[in-house]
């Protein structure tokens, strides 16, 4: 069972907290931390993403930030993205190989496997650099079916479209191209 903590609009717990579960049948506001992978190709931009499994809770099947996950009640953004980049993708890193560039709100109601899913997420957003060969990754697979390397561009278009076959989360990709554009590299 996982424990969430309950925060407020800006990601700060309030001291209270919701078992995972609860937090998406009830729609009560907690923390997730992501990051994207990138890497420049060709002179664009590329980000790996990550096919979900066709039995997660959540977008079954579809394709999504390079890797994220929830927050446990009491742990911080940083130490979950390390947590998750092992355990989904089995890429060993340290505080130093990400960059955080920012948080946002990933809010929505769905309905997947016959159930009601409400999301109430702030989301800390990180980016990671450093060379990642597909040949090297370990995927959990109950997580992850696939990963796959996209031209940022297209990620964009079709989550912006509403493609069904993305879940990129257009928040994240949002603070992705401002970060990119702010360094001069977009």
């Amino acid at each position: 069972m996982e424990i969430l903590d309950v925060v407020d609009e800006k990601g700060r717990p309030t001291g209270q907290t919701v078992e995972r579960t609860k937090a998406h049948r009830d729609g009560i506001w907690h923390r997730c931390a992501s990051v994207w992978i990138i890497r420049r190709q060709g002179g664009n931009w590329q980000v790996l993403l990550q096919k979900r499994s066709a039995i997660k809770d959540s977008y079954p099947g579809c394709f999504d930030t390079s890797s994220a996950g929830h927050i446990d009640a009491g742990d911080e953004p940083l130490e979950t993205i390390i947590r998750e980049l092992h355990e989904e993708l089995g890429i060993k890193s340290s505080p130093d190989d990400f960059t955080f560039i920012g948080t946002f709100h990933n809010c929505y109601d769905e309905v997947f496997h016959q159930a009601e899913f409400k999301n109430r997420e702030v989301s800390f957003v990180h980016v990671y650099t450093k060379p990642v060969e597909l040949s090297q990754l370990r995927l959990q697979k109950e997580e992850v079916d696939s990963v796959a390397w996209f031209d940022l561009d297209e990620v964009w278009q079709k989550a912006e479209a509403g493609d069904p076959a993305f879940c990129t989360p257009v928040g994240g990709l949002k603070l992705l191209r401002s970060y990119l554009r702010e360094k001069g590299q977009n």
